[in-house]
């Protein structure tokens, strides 16, 4: 890589200084803050749960004292990415053995170091060293010798301060599209209200000259038949007929990515397989949130079977669009319904045949049924294509991150001031220091001498 003239280009050694390293144990009463690598957040890149110890209690791992302004870089699966920068108030705290600690001597400037092992190039290079298929790590000798461009100090805070405020930007429009993702549901569970209370459909009656009557009845009078699952145990190529589990029934559709199968006899699949049109529900979780999701099954699943925590319910269509019924199962109104029936506090929520039968809906003809499986179609596609649009834009902001890191760290973030001095000449200077600089214990032992 290129740098500016009075860059130099340096090893992680050449920048960081020894840490300590203690045993809590010997001191059993105190209380440590502990960050081992579940309390780095990868996606902010800082601490966001240490643990609380005692010395006690501590585990053989968490050896590493840490200071204010020393970068946490994790030694396993460093793809991930678990890297932070210690604030203040976890000084003098333990970190694990599995993370290595890297404190700058002065020769570079605690932030430009954290962001500099935080770009995807640093990343990627270190973790070109990892051994282990398990737990893929690599060593703290290899974090100590990757690379590091080293620029004069002032112009390192110069592209710190440029760093951080553009990178605050990214982070503001990341945090709107995040919004996106977290209101998607919200607008569908509108748009399912609006449409169960004839509002979606309201012009099309008035169009059509429909009286608008909508009959009250039970889903159970319009279910031809209802069925529970298997209970045999499947697994991966466990035999030649697929069973779908509850991770197949996502919202209002079928997946397919994660099958299981097993063996079966003749009478259990004509009992058991589904036909286009079925809709399976899930009937038991320990999420209330996952009891009552239904989906419509599509041609690709047809006469595959499905496991006991689901329910099939195959429909008169003479009556009732599976669609529209699917669509009904997710409205606000019945969502309720169902979640005061199954709501448990054993931990495990369930509803049963008969009360997905005596669950009331209002419904309308078949030919506004069609119109509103077309309209609640429509909307949804609508919101997930901003859904997708916002996603992609997610991924181009990172990208951005990392455009912005590298453009820094060649020297094309902000201009070079030549009256800074070189990087050279500070690491030279700190070299004469480190050289000059008595050995550990020596003043203790000139004092007992005197």
């Amino acid at each position: 890589m290129t740098i500016p003239n009075n860059w130099s280009q340096v090893t992680i050694s050449d920048v960081t200084e020894k840490f300590e390293t203690v045993d809590p144990r010997k001191t059993p009463n105190k209380t440590f803050k502990y960050v081992d690598i579940g309390s780095i957040d990868n996606k902010s890149c800082t601490i966001a749960n240490p643990s609380a110890i005692r010395g006690a209690k501590a585990p053989s791992r968490a050896r590493r004292v840490i200071r204010a302004g020393d970068t946490l870089f994790s030694t396993v699966r460093t793809y991930l990415k678990n890297i932070a920068i210690v604030p203040a108030e976890l000084d003098g705290q333990l970190t694990s053995t599995g993370i290595a600690v890297l404190r700058p001597n002065g020769a570079v400037d605690s932030r430009y170091l954290f962001r500099w092992t935080s770009a995807d190039q640093f990343v990627d290079a270190v973790s070109l060293s990892q051994d282990g298929t398990m737990y893929p790590a690599v060593s703290d000798r290899d974090v100590s010798e990757a690379a590091i461009p080293l620029p004069p100090l002032p112009e390192q805070r110069r592209i710190v301060a440029k760093i951080d405020g553009l990178l605050s930007s990214t982070d503001r429009a990341r945090e709107q599209l995040d919004c996106v993702s977290r209101l998607v549901e919200k607008y569908k569970q509108a748009i399912l209200a609006a449409a169960f209370r004839g509002e979606l459909t309201h012009e099309w009656r008035t169009a059509n000259a429909c009286n608008g009557s909508w009959e009250k009845t039970s889903l159970g009078a319009v279910i031809t038949d209802i069925r529970y699952g298997t209970a045999k145990k499947c697994s991966y190529d466990g035999g030649p007929v697929n069973v779908l589990r509850i991770p197949n029934v996502q919202r209002g559709r079928i997946t397919l990515d994660d099958i299981k199968s097993a063996k079966f006899s003749r009478d259990e699949v004509n009992a058991l397989q589904l036909e286009e049109g079925d809709i399976l529900v899930i009937r038991s979780n320990g999420s209330l949130d996952l009891v009552g999701r239904s989906a419509v099954v599509q041609r690709q699943a047809k006469g595959m079977l499905f496991a006991g925590y689901l329910i099939r319910l195959r429909l008169d269509r003479t009556l009732a669009y599976p669609e529209l019924i699917q669509y009904w199962l997710r409205a606000p109104e019945t969502r309720a319904q169902i979640e005061s029936l199954a709501k448990s506090t054993s931990g495990v929520n369930n509803i049963n045949s008969t009360e997905i039968r005596n669950l009331t809906l209002l419904l309308p003809s078949l030919d506004e049924q069609c119109e509103l499986v077309r309209r609640i179609g429509a909307s949804f596609a609508w919101i997930d294509g901003l859904s997708s649009e916002a996603a992609n834009a997610r991924k181009l902001i990172d990208h951005l991150d990392q455009a912005i890191l590298t453009k820094a760290f060649r020297g094309e973030l902000v201009p070079q001031d030549l009256r800074d001095e070189p990087a050279s000449a500070l690491l030279a200077r700190i070299g004469d220091q480190r050289q000059n600089a008595p050995a550990p214990g020596a003043a203790r032992h000139r004092s007992k001498v005197k």
